[in-house]
């Protein structure tokens, strides 16, 4: 099999990393399976992927540790981060780590392939004024201080002076995943 048809899905979730591997078998490519940074590190010692589909919160690891070590392992692969939990500091993080692009669930194999294959920018994209409501100012700030303090809640709770079980139902109406 060719090196560009082998790809890796990197998801916590069994029932949707099963479901995404079966559409791209069907679209030709080889897939392996991996739930965590050891499980990677295990595939790459084994051989090399020309895709990776990485989810941004692994349980209580974060993706972007994979995505760090998929681009150190193989600079060239095509790695698309996707994630339920979408926040602008994570999409610039996915991005300085060597991500290709990032996808905010839900998202189908269709949009994945579409995401390999817009490896690059482009610079002809318009630039406009995004209007932004006080939630999202909100969201995207929450989202920061999670990242900043590795997706543990009890310690982003404290650095945004509220309430543990508060942010907690911020986070459950949001549908974070």
């Amino acid at each position: 099999m060719a090196h560009d048809k082998r790809l890796l899905i990197v998801e916590d979730d069994e029932a949707f990393a099963r479901t995404l591997k079966r559409s791209f078998e069907r679209r030709g490519y080889e897939v392996a399976l991996a739930d965590s940074l050891e499980g990677v590190q295990a595939l790459l010692a084994g051989g090399s992927f020309g895709h990776a589909v990485v989810d941004l919160k692994l349980g209580p690891q974060s993706g972007l540790a994979c995505v760090q070590a998929l681009h150190a392992h193989d600079p060239a692969m095509l790695i698309v981060v996707l994630t339920g939990f979408a926040s602008i500091a994570t999409a610039v993080e996915a991005i300085k780590l060597g991500a290709t692009n990032y996808l905010a669930k839900p998202s189908n194999t269709d949009d994945i392939e579409a995401a390999f294959a817009r490896g690059a920018g482009n610079p002809d994209t318009p630039l406009a004024p995004r209007p932004t409501s006080i939630k999202t100012l909100e969201w995207e700030h929450i989202h920061e201080v999670l990242k900043d303090s590795d997706f543990n809640i009890s310690e982003a709770a404290r650095r945004l002076g509220m309430h543990r079980r508060t942010l907690a139902r911020k986070l459950a109406k949001r549908q974070v995943g």
